[in-house]
């Protein structure tokens, strides 16, 4: 009783005992005793090709065996791992931008290491949108060639490059105020920068860049961390279609199981403990499914973060409003009072799920969750998923009734 007044009077819950069994539904146990979670990410060679690895492992077990596409995706990570040889430059300029000449091109970059040159197709805008082509993300450095005075279509080239691939900017024709060229561009080409002013040899002007060649063993080891990563990125994308659809079975089976232990149990306090470990179960079962490797305090207090935001949206409300409604319309001859409760736990269990599932998929294997991050994003997710599941409301209330008028199968 003191339960359902804090939680109707306090925090404007509607429903008294269901407000109760929703907060419960989400929050009770699993975002208390929560500690600051401590994450890792991948920062060696060693340490993406073993999450790469372990990604193969997913890929196997969902797939229950090897097949033709994992002999494809093992063979694409053992022709990472094997790069090795000269370093590669690849050079690129957009349309209407001449390149050097290769062989002036190889005599300015001879040096010590060996350096092979890769001459791109010039950048072409497709279907309104720049793209630097995928072909170029295995060269280790890029040299873009622009020639003065700087154009808002270069601006927008140089922005869309990735951030984690080095590059540098070679200018020809710069005629004005260096100071003020420099100042146009984005703070990670300053340091990145060669001028070629005219009467300059090439060969003195790409100086900078022969020297940073000279490390070209770490140039090559980031370059296959960069690969890897890409690797990883993709394959991650294509496990997710796997993912879901054996969540799908997770988050319909632990949605009954809720609803069935709020219908069975007469004390609130008691649904409260069945919902939180069949939600904490779920949780589990979740990390699983994507390979996180993620405590229970840290899988606690990110679903707990999704609880709270989905309360605070009036998931509960929703769908119980949605619920009554269909009980005037249905002469509530299969929606009793303690089946609206077990719906609505079950329901709030479903958005929870589905919020959890994103943010994972946003995640997995990349990078631990950061919670502070989560917390900002909660609302976005929730939304997002409530949204869904509106969507599919009609889906939920047929698998509602099935359930009700078949308990056991």
């Amino acid at each position: 009783m003191l339960g359902q007044w804090v939680l109707a009077d306090v925090m404007h819950l509607p429903g008294g005992g269901l407000g109760l069994l929703a907060a419960g539904a989400g929050v009770w146990l699993i975002s208390r005793g929560s500690s600051t979670p401590q994450f890792k990410t991948p920062q060696s060679e060693q340490e993406w090709i073993d999450r790469c690895r372990q990604v193969l492992d997913q890929f196997d077990h969902f797939e229950h065996g090897p097949s033709l596409n994992s002999e494809e995706r093992h063979a694409s990570l053992q022709r990472v791992i094997s790069r090795d040889g000269p370093q590669r430059l690849g050079v690129v300029c957009v349309q209407g931008t001449s390149m050097p000449e290769v062989a002036q091109l190889e005599r300015a970059m001879a040096g010590n290491e060996p350096v092979i040159l890769s001459m791109a197709h010039p950048l072409a805008v497709s279907d309104g949108q720049r793209c630097w082509p995928e072909g170029l993300r295995d060269q280790d450095v890029l040299l873009h060639v622009l020639k003065a005075p700087l154009m808002a279509a270069d601006l927008l080239w140089l922005q869309q490059l990735p951030d984690d691939q080095p590059a540098w900017l070679l200018v020809d024709g710069l005629m004005g105020d260096e100071e003020a060229f420099v100042s146009q561009l984005p703070e990670r080409w300053k340091e990145h920068l060669l001028i070629r002013k005219e009467g300059v040899d090439l060969r003195r002007c790409v100086q900078p860049l022969r020297l940073a060649c000279r490390s070209a063993a770490s140039n090559r080891s980031a370059t296959r961390r960069r690969m890897l990563a890409d690797l990883h990125r993709r394959w991650q994308s294509d496990l997710e279609s796997l993912r879901r659809r054996r969540f799908q079975s997770l988050q319909q089976r632990t949605q009954w199981i809720v609803a069935a232990s709020v219908m069975a149990s007469p004390v609130a306090s008691v649904d409260l403990l069945a919902v939180a470990v069949a939600n904490g179960l779920m949780i589990r079962d979740m990390a699983q499914i994507w390979g996180c490797q993620l405590s229970a305090d840290v899988m606690k207090e990110s679903a707990g973060v999704l609880a709270r935001a989905a309360l605070a949206q009036g998931v509960v409300e929703w769908s119980s409003q949605m619920l009554f409604s269909l009980a005037k319309l249905d002469g509530g001859a299969w929606l009793a009072a303690g089946a609206m409760q077990a719906l609505s736990a079950a329901y709030l269990t479903r958005v929870v799920g589905r919020a959890m599932a994103d943010w994972l998929a946003l995640n997995a294997g990349v990078a631990q969750p950061d919670l502070d991050l989560l917390k900002r994003e909660a609302p976005l997710l929730v939304a997002r998923a409530a949204q869904d599941e509106r969507l599919d409301w009609s889906g939920f209330m047929q698998q509602s009734r099935q359930w009700l008028l078949h308990p056991a199968s």
